[in-house]
This record gives C-alpha cells, structure tokens and sequence, in this order.
C-alpha cells in the first residue's frame, strides 16, 4: 500500500514539472520598458530634441517585447508572459507614436508669426568662427534687431522677485551647465530679458517660451558672465 502511495506522489510531482511554464523575462522587461516609455511623451511638451533623446526607450521596448513574445510563441511549453509581452509592445508603440507626434506638432506650431526660432546652441560661435574672429556667429549677428523666439529656464536668483517676473536671465538649462557659479556659465548660454509687455512669469523650472527684439553687445564679452552679450526686450512670454 505505501509503495502505491509513493508512486502516485511520483507521477503527480513529475506531472507538475512537466506543465510547469517559466514567465519569460524578456516580457517582464519588455513592460518596464513600455511604462517608463511615457517620459517620451512628458520630454515632448519641453523640446523635440528632448523627446528625440529618450526615443531609446520605446525602441528598446519595442525590440524586446517583439523578442520575447517570438520566444514565448515558439517555445509555448516553456514560457509564458504572451499578455505582458504584447502590454509593453503596445505602450512601447503608443508612447514612441504620441511622443515624437506631440513634440513635432508643439515645434511646429509653438513659434509666433513673425519671430524667427534660435536657440542657445545657434548662438555659440563655430570653430570656424571663433579661427576668423567672431565671437558671435555672423548669420545670429544678422539677427540684431529683429525679433526672435527662443526657450530657456529662468536662473535661479537672476530675478529680484519669485512671481509676477519681467525682469531675469534666460540660461540654457536647469542642471547641466547654468545653474551653478555664474562664473563658470558661458556667455552664449545666457541671455538678459526685459519684458516689455503685460505678460509675467514665475520663478520655476518650467520651460520658458520667449519672443522678442535681440540686442547683442559684443562690448561686453570682455566684462565677464555678469554682462550678458546677449539680451532680449520680450514682447511675448508662454511658461
């Protein structure tokens, strides 16, 4: 009778193993990736550059979901996860499709008529500019006078006041190269505004949509980081 027993413990735990499906961790991955793939679209609202820059991460989660749910398909005895899987393609897709659809849109159309779009990087001299002597590149030089739109943060303590701002210096970015000793900021990674308007801003590290006249004064290259070369009377202001 106990031999019995034993064999029919035998044949059920040997059953078990046999059905016993691993959840394949390319679809686990896959998921992660589909939900951290939403930054694709948040970095939209800012810049398309920025949006551009974390495309990666939908790709990837693209990559390895379609990888893994091959996986899970051809060896169906082995692994599950199909559903995961097929959850981080499609936010994968969604995001990728949203993202660089939303941040193409906002480059199109956040620019107002009769501005034209420069950015910090545009006012940086080339080494091609900087061997023939120009500080400031010829084509931005052209723009003096005219009016221009551009996007920046607001650096911190540049502002007399938190809210209801119209007086500040526009850096390049919030982290990387603008926001410690002012010192170390170089002069085509910033910009004085003045606005001229009705329009206001807060003091946060939001994005700031500028447009306005450009003044440069190559006089002040000489000075140091605490005169700009670069200025803007702002007439018009999104935050």
């Amino acid at each position: 009778m106990s031999t019995t027993t034993i064999d029919q413990y035998s044949e059920s735990d040997t059953d078990e193993s046999i059905h016993y499906r691993a959840l394949h961790t390319g679809a686990i991955v896959g998921f992660v990736l589909g939900l951290l793939s939403v930054f694709t679209l948040v970095s939209a609202s800012t810049t398309l550059e920025a949006c551009l820059l974390v495309t990666p991460i939908p790709i990837l989660g693209i990559f390895v979901s379609l990888r893994s749910l091959a996986k899970i398909r051809s060896e169906s005895d082995q692994y599950t996860g199909k559903w995961l899987a097929i959850a981080g393609l499609a936010l994968s897709t969604f995001f990728l499709v949203s993202g660089v659809g939303y941040g193409y849109y906002v480059y199109r159309t956040e620019v107002p008529d009769g501005y034209e779009r420069i950015s910090f990087e545009g006012l940086r001299p080339t080494e091609q500019d900087e061997r023939a002597g120009h500080a400031v590149p010829p084509e931005v030089r052209a723009l003096a006078g005219k009016r221009v739109f551009i996007k920046g943060y607001i650096r911190p303590g540049s502002a007399p006041v938190r809210t209801g701002i119209d007086q500040f210096l526009l850096v390049r970015d919030n982290n990387q190269c603008c926001f410690g000793d002012l010192s170390k900021v170089n002069y085509f990674d910033q910009m004085a505004v003045q606005i001229t308007s009705s329009h206001r801003v807060e003091d946060t590290l939001q994005i700031l949509r500028m447009g306005g006249i450009l003044e440069i004064n190559e006089q002040n290259l000489a000075l140091g980081p605490g005169y700009p070369v670069f200025s803007l009377k702002a007439d018009y202001a999104v935050q």
